[in-house]
């Protein structure tokens, strides 16, 4: 009897809470709405939320935006897609018959960059046109035209090829690298898997700026060179390779390249700069390849010896913790005039430590010039030497 009093005394007390907020909910909806739809907000997409002290904590958003986005970058693919190539590695084979007849070897990407007086020229990488007897350009509209390889860097992974221009609809617009920034869109443009799907546009955005990915040329598991990338997470597929990144105003900002190809990985690609690309493209074009300075030697990482060596062998003092060993010295060679022999350890280079064999590389061909002078330090039976190497051609 006294449970049953309870809930009707809390009963009552629950209707007269609940017309009591029935009441100041039809207050509010009279007079605070009101003023809301004299204000306008929901028509403005640039209004303001703001909080204390002015400071902006949000924006509400009109869904045209997302349009007009959409839009500009659909306006901005369908621009920039006719300057986007297939390049087909044709090699030549002997037949049955001991004819000679060509056969796919590979297929990859390439950009439409420049024309002039009727010649067409295009850019890939070294790693799509490597090996080949012949390349064709196969145009966004499936058009074939032959092409002649210009030149090509293995360092870089860049290649340029010359074509007529005569069925050439598009160059591409050339933008920079230098300021590219995280978050910001990226579109790939290639043909994913060969022809069968040219043209094949996929977004992302800049993952990472400044990255190096080792290379090893040789597959003899040493990396010979790191090469210096934009990351992206827009999606790059074998056969994108060559193939172009640009921003959201259509400009090429990179040379699509390589991704990591694991099971676990997903969204990791990687494509040239522009910035460094241009004078590499500048040189292939002038001249059919790149001339770099050169000591002539053949050299390895001293981490590639058991460290017992160092001393036992090499008879280098315990401080050095790195530098790369001389296994052999070319004839003539600009180190065999300097007096470099079999087995002595270079250390520095102009005063700048070297570590590995990438290091001595990068002074050498992003810093010096050929017919420049080099300051080699290096050591020989536990002995330190310096000597100056007047740097020849490779």
């Amino acid at each position: 009897m006294g449970y049953y009093r309870d809930r009707k005394s809390s009963k009552g007390k629950w209707i007269l809470s609940l017309l009591l907020v029935v009441t100041l909910g039809i207050f509010i909806v009279t007079e605070v709405i009101p003023s809301f739809q004299g204000s306008n907000v929901a028509n403005d997409s640039t209004n303001k939320i703001s909080g204390t002290n002015n400071k902006e904590v949000g924006q509400i958003i009109n869904t045209s935006v997302n349009v007009d986005v959409s839009t500009q970058i659909t306006e901005v693919v369908e621009d920039v897609t006719p300057a986007v190539v297939g390049v087909t590695n044709i090699r030549q084979q002997t037949n049955y018959w001991h004819q000679e007849e060509g056969y796919e070897a590979g297929t990859g990407s390439g950009v439409i960059y420049k024309v002039s007086d009727g010649v067409a020229f295009v850019v890939t990488n070294h790693h799509v046109i490597d090996g080949a007897d012949t390349v064709e350009v196969i145009l966004y509209d499936e058009t074939s035209i032959p092409a002649e390889i210009v030149g090509s860097d293995i360092f870089t992974d860049l290649a340029v090829l010359r074509m007529d221009a005569s069925q050439v609809d598009k160059v591409i617009d050339i933008g920079s690298s230098e300021n590219v920034k995280v978050g910001e869109p990226a579109i790939a443009i290639g043909n994913p898997l060969g022809h069968m799907f040219s043209s094949t546009v996929t977004q992302g955005v800049i993952s990472g700026t400044n990255r190096t990915i080792p290379q090893d040329f040789d597959q003899d598991g040493r990396a010979d060179w790191q090469a210096e990338v934009i990351q992206t997470d827009a999606a790059i597929n074998p056969g994108n390779s060559g193939g172009a990144l640009i921003n959201i105003y259509g400009q090429l900002i990179g040379i699509n390249s390589m991704k990591i190809n694991q099971e676990a990985v997903e969204g990791i690609g990687f494509s040239i700069p522009i910035d460094y690309a241009l004078p590499v493209i500048s040189e292939l074009e002038s001249t059919g390849e790149m001339v770099r300075p050169y000591l002539g030697v053949e050299i390895y990482s001293l981490d590639e010896v058991p460290h017992v060596e160092w001393g036992k062998t090499l008879n280098l003092p315990n401080d050095i913790d790195g530098g790369v060993y001389v296994w052999s010295v070319e004839p003539l060679s600009p180190a065999d005039q300097a007096g470099l022999q079999r087995l002595d350890v270079i250390t520095e280079l102009d005063g700048k430590g070297i570590m590995n064999m990438i290091d001595l590389r990068k002074i050498l061909y992003q810093e010096k010039e050929i017919g420049e002078e080099v300051e080699v330090t290096y050591y020989r039976n536990g002995e330190r030497y310096d000597t100056t190497i007047i740097l020849g051609t490779q």
